[in-house]
């Protein structure tokens, strides 16, 4: 492909990029920052982690997004008693009119393109493991037959922060496979006045179709081809290698604070996250800004603080601050 037509396709695809904004925002008031890093992870063909307080148009967002990107989206509800065949499916025996008897599958929600896992962490581990195939592979397997899912296919899965009773943390393989931790937090009071007059009223405001699963899908592979700066990958491979407790690489302090670290999976992620943000902001390439940006939702799902750091106060927070701040310094001095 030539350089003008790949230049073209990503200038088709950033106004595309800004109508499905404006829809979703009509949607969803206020949350500009949410729908735009929600939106990054469906270019990067990733799942997200919605990590906020009950009644923050969590909900809203994903039928929004299924309405605006034009996919076939389900929503499950996750409780204590919700069983992995809730979530895949099941083989059900059927007797036909002559008397025979034969296995029928019944796909379960999760064969869509857009699966809200609403309050992922109040199911069991091993109804929350049945996701983790379908996150990786986009296939399950039921009954020893393997079963491919639509494409594309993405998890948006939310997560109360304030209740923790009755719930099952996600363990650090599935934390991994999500490549976005979205921190949706409380309205300022103009943002929560404009809600109140939006959503108080006689009408709605309606979202419109923009995309299409076709349309997504080759957003998804335009972000792929996006040249990359040598700076920019010198700069994601130190912040990543700068987090991992206990190796050559880690930053000072580190193995003191961390217990564990992001693997590869966090470069690869934000390798195509810096893509999707350019994209998304009209550039043909990415730039150290967008490794600063998107350094917080990549990484903080990734890592965890030992005992002593959080005996002492210290959060994930200021430890990925610290490592942007140090990594930008290292650059800087070479």
């Amino acid at each position: 492909m030539q350089d003008g037509d790949l230049a073209d396709q990503m200038e088709t695809t950033a106004d595309a990029l800004v109508r499905a904004r404006h829809m979703i925002g009509r949607r969803v008031i206020c949350q500009v920052s949410v729908v735009d890093l929600t939106l990054n992870a469906l270019l990067c063909g990733g799942h997200d982690l919605l990590v906020g307080a009950p009644g923050l148009a969590k909900t809203r967002l994903v039928e929004a997004l299924g309405t605006v990107m034009g996919l076939d989206a389900n929503r499950i509800q996750f409780t204590p008693d919700l069983m992995p065949s809730d979530i895949l499916g099941a083989e059900v025996l059927e007797t036909g009119s002559d008397g025979s008897r034969t296995f029928k599958f019944i796909e379960g929600p999760v064969f869509c393109q857009l699966l809200m896992a609403d309050e992922i962490t109040r199911a069991s581990p091993r109804t929350q493991s049945a996701l983790l195939q379908a996150m990786q592979e986009k296939r399950v397997t039921i009954a020893g037959a393997e079963r491919i899912l639509d494409k594309p296919f993405h998890v948006l899965a939310t997560q109360n922060p304030i209740e923790q009773e009755g719930t099952y943390p996600l363990p650090e393989a599935q934390l991994d496979r999500f490549l976005l931790q979205i921190d949706v937090d409380y309205p300022t009071r103009d943002a929560e006045r404009e809600i109140l007059l939006a959503t108080t009223g006689t009408e709605d405001a309606e979202a419109e179709p923009v995309f299409d699963a076709a349309g997504l899908i080759a957003a998804q592979q335009l972000i792929r081809r996006m040249p990359v700066g040598e700076t920019v990958i010198e700069q994601i491979l130190s912040l990543v290698r700068s987090a991992r407790p206990g190796t050559p690489d880690a930053a000072e302090n580190v193995t003191a604070a961390v217990a564990w670290g992001p693997g590869p999976r966090a470069a690869q992620s934000l390798m195509l996250a810096v893509r999707a943000r350019a994209l998304m902001d009209g550039r043909l390439a990415p730039s150290g800004d967008d490794v600063v940006a998107l350094a917080h939702p990549i990484l903080v799902h990734r890592m965890s603080l030992g005992f002593a750091a959080r005996a002492e106060g210290q959060t994930l927070a200021a430890v990925i601050e610290r490592l942007v701040a140090m990594t930008l310094d290292r650059e800087a001095a070479a």
